[in-house]
């Protein structure tokens, strides 16, 4: 968000810059779920709500979770906020005591060590590194578990790096959670229906039903539906906890946009069909920027498996100087170096616990994409 803000300002200044920082989709929200909004207005649904959700987009969460996840959820079960973000907040600062760990493979979304720390719990960042495809192994699972680990943060598809643990994969590690039963999970599905390449998603509750009773399964509506400003997030998980984190709820923001949730009902609720060919439309960008950036000398990407990012690795780049002389020292100096001489705002590895790299996302058009990694590879060469 600094770095899109940047960016604006830039722009506002008469600076022709390029964005590739936002995690946005640049689809418009559904048309029917527009109309549920206004539908909702008019009938008067414009005051408070339950704090965390009403009856009827409680139900219509829990028919998502049965039908797509094979998960059962109970009403009392289910949880409404102001974003996926919320959801996670309220989580954390309702568990966490002084000094509570969190396993955090990195890299992560920018937000879970912060959340972690504001909570008085302390981030357990574990690398994961491209050599590892980016995600979290038994064996490291299991050497960064102590007696006061109270959470795993998992995240698939992954911002920033769009790997996807495949069934298989959860199934090894929920092997080492079960010998672990202090140990609860939260997973970040945000960017469930953005899949790549014929890939299925799964959530580690329905791949091990044994941890469903410690685990909090967070979900969304605003990537898949592009509904970003609309900031509902919900979760299914088990009651106590599910209780707690409406008392922090209750003394924080209260209930999510009326409005919102009546437009989110609509969006679980009705069609489905445009999910597929948006995600489709996300693999054909994602395909062109590899292929782009792969040409750029001092570059290499692995391949996303989902989400709409793509996390390139600079190393080749570090040590390198800008034409006036500079050193590039790090990722960080590098995205300045981009945002400065190419124009084109990118965001940094070291924000996501993990360097030297940087997150492009392609959620924008096919012509910005070339445009600016063109750019990209134009600032890349002039490096000496």
């Amino acid at each position: 968000m600094a770095v899109t803000a940047r960016a604006i300002e830039m722009r506002a200044a008469g600076i022709d810059v390029i964005s590739l920082s936002a995690g946005e989709p640049d689809f418009p929200t559904p048309a029917h779920v527009v109309e549920a909004a206004y539908a909702a207005m008019r009938r008067g649904e414009t005051r408070y709500t339950a704090v965390d959700g009403t009856v009827a987009l409680k139900k219509a969460v829990a028919d998502k979770f049965r039908r797509e996840n094979g998960l059962d959820y109970r009403l009392p079960e289910i949880t409404v906020a102001g974003g996926a973000k919320q959801i996670i907040y309220n989580a954390l600062l309702a568990t966490l005591a002084p000094g509570d760990e969190v396993i955090v493979p990195a890299p992560y979304w920018v937000s879970y060590t912060d959340i972690v720390l504001l909570g008085e719990g302390k981030p357990v960042v574990v690398p994961c590194g491209e050599e590892l495809g980016f995600k979290l192994t038994p064996s490291a699972l299991r050497a960064a578990i102590t007696g006061r680990t109270k959470w795993l943060l998992m995240n698939t598809p992954s911002n920033p790096t769009g790997a996807v643990y495949g069934r298989d994969e959860l199934a090894a590690l929920a092997a080492v959670l079960l010998d672990h039963p202090h140990v609860h999970v939260l997973t970040d599905d945000i960017y469930e229906h953005i899949l790549f390449d014929g890939r299925a998603f799964h959530t580690i509750a329905s791949v091990e039903p044994r941890l469903k009773e410690r685990t909090l399964t967070v979900n969304g509506v605003s990537k898949a539906y592009a509904m970003t400003g609309w900031r509902i997030g919900y979760a299914g998980g088990p009651e106590p906890l599910i209780r707690a984190m409406a008392t922090v709820q209750s003394q924080s923001t209260s209930n999510a946009s009326s409005i919102s949730q009546a437009a989110t009902i609509a969006a679980l609720d009705g069609p489905q069909d445009f999910l597929a060919p948006r995600a489709l439309e996300f693999q054909v960008r994602r395909d062109r920027a590899l292929e782009l950036l792969r040409a750029i000398p001092g570059l290499s990407c692995r391949t996303p498996e989902g989400a709409f990012y793509l996390y390139p690795d600079c190393s080749a780049l570090i040590g390198r100087r800008r034409p006036d002389g500079s050193v590039v020292g790090s990722d960080d100096d590098l995205s300045l170096y981009l945002l400065d001489h190419a124009r084109v705002a990118v965001v940094q590895g070291s924000a996501y616990g993990l360097s030297p790299h940087f997150r492009i996302s392609i959620a924008t058009s096919m012509d910005l994409i070339e445009k600016a990694i063109g750019r990209i590879a134009e600032a890349a060469e002039a490096l000496r």
